[in-house]
């Protein structure tokens, strides 16, 4: 029988460094792809899930057992990548595009035998969403990438953002339109 998160927390609580390395193996890839969703950049992702776990592992006193662990991890993780995203922003850098060779297939068409005009349409599809997600406010940001790329549903959504999922369901559907908007010149028809 394969214990829960809770049952690792508290052995890690205790001071069971092995219990603590369980808990990063379950969920480290799951930060890896919210990370990266938030700044699209691979080594800023990377950054994200190091300080998150690190900032996860000093509050674990702090953490309650009543609560998912996973919920509160994503709501750490989701505040290191703001806070990266903001910091990046303070100082004027430009986010780095998406990286062409990631399999990401939320952000790629898909395609057997790409013809050189859908190739050139996916990475201007791919630039397009990367630069739409850029615009989007750190909470509508944050509500779509929780809700279309991790699947959580809006009551997640609101645990991690600490809203009600009304707000949750704002945040989400606001992001979907401007998304759209942005998109649109690519899947109107031309007149």
């Amino acid at each position: 029988m394969e214990l829960t998160d809770a049952a690792f927390v508290t052995k890690a609580r205790s001071g069971d460094t092995d219990a603590f390395r369980v808990l990063v193996e379950r969920h480290g890839r799951a930060l890896f792809r919210l990370g990266f969703r938030m700044t699209g950049n691979e080594q800023d992702a990377e950054d994200v899930v190091q300080e998150s776990f690190l900032r996860a592992y000093r509050q674990l006193g702090k953490f309650d057992e009543r609560a998912s662990f996973g919920t509160w991890l994503y709501r750490i993780a989701t505040n290191c990548a703001l806070d990266l995203v903001r910091s990046r922003k303070r100082r004027s850098e430009n986010l780095a595009p998406a990286d062409p060779e990631m399999d990401d297939p939320v952000l790629s068409l898909p395609s057997g035998d790409p013809t050189p005009e859908r190739v050139a349409l996916s990475s201007e599809v791919r630039d397009r969403v990367a630069d739409a997600m850029k615009e989007l406010s750190a909470t509508e940001r944050t509500a779509f990438v929780l809700r279309h790329f991790e699947g959580m549903c809006i009551e997640e959504v609101s645990r991690v953002l600490e809203c009600q999922p009304g707000a949750a369901k704002h945040s989400v559907f606001r992001a979907v339109q401007k998304l759209r908007r942005a998109l649109e010149p690519l899947v109107s028809p031309a007149k």
